[in-house]
């Protein structure tokens, strides 16, 4: 296990590749893709999202949606509607996932707000219940992924909707793969690939259906195929303008987003405005630190190196502090949805754990092997 010397991301991270700078020094493929984004012209590639838009604009008559965006009600969101809508004069409809885990107070508003602020429709799935206790538990014993059935709805779900609204233009905020390291070595316009970007990979779904879930009951979770694909044209926002986590947050702050503050202070995030829709749900990114080695703290550390706001010295420090404490709040609400107590949550936690990367000191606590310096 080694750490980018530039920001403080290690090689675990699933699909990242490593470098040597000029200096020699360790590089992460999410810092040199930040790099690169200085010799990119952002101008030129806005002129070809204007050009996207005039080819659908009021394709489907003056008072229908001529496009569809897939939100949350989060900061990315709103960011992705005002560009949308009020830069470039869409008239889009919001498809959303509900995950049904305890909502926060920001939360609430925020959807609510991402509705009033900009004048749009939302139409928000809330899953099935009953077959999303089923699977999420399958998932969490068995592939260590807790809230992979909302993901996979979050990526599909989309996609579905936009094939009946007719509504080809598909928007996504980021391409996670290319922005913070992963299997995408080159930045496209396309979000054809989105299935593949590791977040919401392929499960075999077969091992889900038993004498209470069906076929289908998971009839969403199923990619789209070739052809339906082929009807529309998704694509990431990030690869038109250059995306800042941080920048959409204080731009949707300035439009009325809530985030955490006052409200719930979370164990292991180095923020309090990314994923802050629910409580339970956040427990997905943590879980990378028993399979990986890092979780919340270090994906906004090494953010925060890249955008200037942290030293890597600050942020070091802050994931020491920090990646390893899973939210007691965020253990009870998933506890509470799925049915199990936390003695069991922490048994199929401790299974996930990664030996080749942790060891076990005298009083039972998993310890990093190699620890980020």
């Amino acid at each position: 296990m080694i750490y980018c010397d530039h920001c403080v991301m290690p090689n675990t991270r699933p699909g990242i590749n490593f470098t040597k700078d000029k200096e020699g020094k360790n590089i992460c493929s999410a810092c040199i893709n930040h790099k690169n984004k200085e010799n990119i012209d952002y101008k030129a590639r806005f002129k070809e999202l204007e050009a996207l838009c005039d080819k659908y604009r009021r394709m489907n008559g003056k008072f229908e949606y001529d496009c569809a965006i897939a939100v949350s009600g989060g900061k990315d969101s709103h960011f992705q509607v005002h560009i949308m809508k009020e830069k470039l004069g869409m008239n889009p409809i919001l498809f959303s996932v509900e995950d049904n885990f305890t909502m926060t107070e920001a939360g609430k508003k925020n959807l609510k707000n991402l509705s009033e602020t900009f004048g749009c429709h939302i139409i928000s799935l809330k899953p099935d219940i009953k077959t999303q206790k089923k699977v999420m538990l399958k998932t969490f014993e068995k592939y260590g992924k807790p809230t992979w059935f909302i993901d996979r709805l979050i990526y599909s779900y989309p996609f579905a909707m936009a094939l009946k609204f007719n509504t080809p233009l598909l928007v996504y905020g980021e391409n996670v793969s290319y922005e913070y390291g992963g299997s995408d070595a080159k930045e496209t316009p396309s979000a054809k690939e989105i299935f593949l970007n590791g977040v919401a990979s392929d499960l075999n779904i077969n091992e889900f259906i038993d004498d209470e879930i069906k076929e289908e009951n998971l009839q969403l979770f199923f990619n789209p195929n070739a052809n339906d694909i082929n009807k529309l044209n998704p694509i990431y926002l990030s690869y038109f303008i250059k995306w800042n986590s941080y920048s959409n947050y204080i731009f949707a702050k300035s439009r009325g987003f809530t985030d955490l503050e006052g409200e719930w202070y979370r164990t292991m995030c180095a923020e309090n405005f990314d994923q802050v829709d629910s409580i339970g749900y956040i427990l997905h990114a943590w879980m990378k630190y028993p399979k990986f080695g890092h979780a919340c703290a270090s994906d906004y550390a090494a953010r925060f190196v890249r955008y200037g706001l942290l030293s890597r010295k600050e942020a070091i420090e802050l994931v020491q502090k920090r990646d390893h404490k899973l939210d007691n709040r965020c253990v009870e609400d998933f506890c509470n949805f799925i049915g199990i107590s936390k003695t069991t949550f922490w048994k199929i936690v401790e299974k996930h754990y990664n030996m080749d990367l942790f060891y076990k000191n005298d009083f039972g606590e998993f310890k990093l092997k190699n620890k980020l310096q």
